[in-house]
């Protein structure tokens, strides 16, 4: 009980982080312990929401011992079932608010997900691990090697495109959280999943790893690309999504980049060592709200409202950019300097889902994304 309630800080922490980064002022509006708070916040909260993503997958599929024969197939209907809603939620989304959306890119990485759910902690490390080498230096080459032409006759063909100008190349390798570079956080968090996360040991090498991919990715992006090598695309005085726009690539690499841009870590940029210090700030997260959760049962009673945030993650996530829209907030507005929006948003969160979770057990969307994957049982 007491890790599960850990996760659900977590996924709280990365939706917050989220408003912060959609609602709250710039970085470059910001000074002192707030600067660092949205700093922290532009990058590290959506990699931290797709880690536990990958960890969710396998609370379907079997969490420490993967489902298998019937309960296995109808796990994966369930899981590919899921998928599907979220593209097309995401789809439908973006139509209204932009293609800052990431659900519709949670819909891909689910779907490719489904392979690799009945693997063993080591493999899945090992494969993220492989991924996080080399699918940033493979993003940069593709690319440079993809023309305006080319996208614009995939385009022409691809109906997701045509309805919110999120299509397959953007949710593969152009887009904000391009499938390509961002599969290494997933796989990270099924991983994650398969180990006992209320064990001491396990807890303490966790955060040794954490703490070491962190230094590790951190430190030598500092010393190979310089004091620049951190920057984040929110400081030039944009916010996050303003920035991302603008350069048509949030999760990614520009096209017209140069190779040196692989040596940077900064927020967002999908190298290397973005995503291995991304990880590692994901997995002290996640060990560190579980050993809070599990530790200190007076802390956990206090958390009560903030983990019922993240047991309805998908509703809180969704529900800001709807509050948003209703009251006039636009997302991104870089003359923003007050957190009073974001606070507000916070609070309004935690009073929703505190009294929503008094009388039912799932918040509202993930109500009906339970009830979706219902025809799952039919598969024999």
């Amino acid at each position: 009980m007491g890790r599960l309630v850990g996760v659900d800080l977590a996924r709280a922490l990365a939706v917050f982080g989220m408003y912060i980064v959609h609602i709250g002022p710039p970085l470059s509006a910001t000074d002192g312990v707030a600067g660092w708070v949205r700093y922290l916040a532009d990058g590290h909260s959506s990699v931290l929401f797709a880690t536990l993503a990958g960890f969710s997958l396998m609370l379907i599929a079997g969490r420490r011992k993967p489902k298998t024969g019937l309960a296995g197939r109808q796990a994966k209907a369930r899981i590919a079932i899921r998928a599907v809603v979220l593209l097309a939620l995401g789809t439908a989304l973006s139509m209204e608010y932009g293609d800052v959306i990431i659900l519709a890119f949670y819909g891909v990485y689910f779907l490719l997900a489904l392979p690799l759910v009945r693997l063993r902690a080591s493999t899945l490390a090992l494969i993220a691990a492989g991924l996080a080498l080399v699918t940033p230096q493979l993003a940069f080459v593709l690319k440079s090697l993809l023309s305006e032409s080319v996208q614009q006759s995939v385009n022409a063909y691809d109906p997701l495109e045509k309805l919110s100008d999120v299509g397959v190349l953007d949710l593969l390798l152009t887009g904000f959280y391009p499938t390509i570079t961002w599969m290494p956080f997933v796989v990270a968090g099924m991983a994650l999943a398969r180990l006992d996360l209320s064990a001491t040991t396990v807890q303490l090498r966790l955060a040794a790893l954490g703490a070491a991919l962190t230094v590790a990715a951190y430190g030598t992006s500092l010393l190979l690309a310089g004091k620049d090598a951190l920057r984040s695309m929110a400081e030039g005085g944009k916010s996050s999504a303003d920035s991302e726009a603008a350069s048509s690539a949030s999760g990614s690499f520009d096209a017209q980049g140069s190779a040196s841009e692989l040596l940077s870590a900064g927020p967002h940029s999908g190298t290397t060592f973005d995503i291995i210090g991304s990880v590692g700030v994901a997995i002290l997260v996640i060990v560190g709200a579980t050993v809070l959760m599990d530790r200190l049962p007076l802390l956990r009673r206090l958390a009560k409202p903030i983990t019922a945030v993240g047991a309805m993650s998908l509703t809180a996530y969704v529900g800001h950019f709807i509050v948003q829209s209703a009251v006039g907030i636009p997302t991104g507005e870089s003359s923003q300097v007050s957190w009073g929006p974001v606070l507000t948003f916070i609070l309004g969160a935690i009073v929703f889902a505190t009294l929503w979770s008094r009388f039912f057990r799932r918040g509202p969307l993930e109500h009906l994304l339970n009830a979706a994957t219902k025809p799952a049982k039919y598969i024999r």
